[in-house]
């Protein structure tokens, strides 16, 4: 199973790219990729949205996926933040449709749960699992790329546990 995880945000949206490789010894996460979309903040809205649909799309399309794992809309005090983050995630969920990919869904307690055990865990938490997770030699470029790789991972291990659950039925 490869995963694509998107960490959706208005000035960085992070990707990551995860598979489960089932042909080792033991099966284990493998990092395909991760990066930032950096957004200008000169840049109005309706461009910022473009170019995060045209690099998702293109990602996409490189990287083939045979799922978009996206974080869940979070309640902000601030509804101008909300609708501005939820124009970036409508944005990811048409790049993922236009790809014809399921798109799943997240809340991020479940996410941070997942892969560091604790849902309230800080983003440097959640950077040093995915780095140990993916056994990587050094932490993901920013926080945005390492939030889109626990996205990836937190639907692999939630799979897995839905697929075993099904088996012993």
């Amino acid at each position: 199973m490869r995963v694509f995880g998107i960490d959706c945000g208005t000035e960085f949206t992070g990707y990551g790219v995860v598979e489960m490789d089932h042909n080792s010894r033991l099966p284990r996460l493998v990092h395909c990729a991760a990066g930032t979309i950096r957004l200008s903040k000169k840049d109005k809205a309706p461009q910022r949205l473009a170019q995060v649909y045209a690099e998702l799309i293109a990602l996409i399309t490189l990287h083939e996926p045979e799922v978009i794992a996206i974080e869940e809309v979070f309640f902000s005090a601030n509804a101008k933040s909300a609708l501005k983050l939820g124009q970036v995630r409508g944005v990811a969920m048409l790049a993922a449709a236009t790809c014809s990919k399921p798109v799943v869904e997240y809340a991020p307690l479940s996410i941070k749960s997942a892969v560091v055990g604790y849902g309230l865990a800080a983003k440097e938490q959640v950077q040093f699992m995915v780095t140990r997770l993916l056994e990587l030699t050094e932490a993901p470029d920013s926080p945005d790329a390492a939030d889109a790789l626990a996205i990836a991972i937190c639907h692999i291990h939630t799979a897995q546990t839905l697929e075993l659950q099904g088996s012993r039925r």
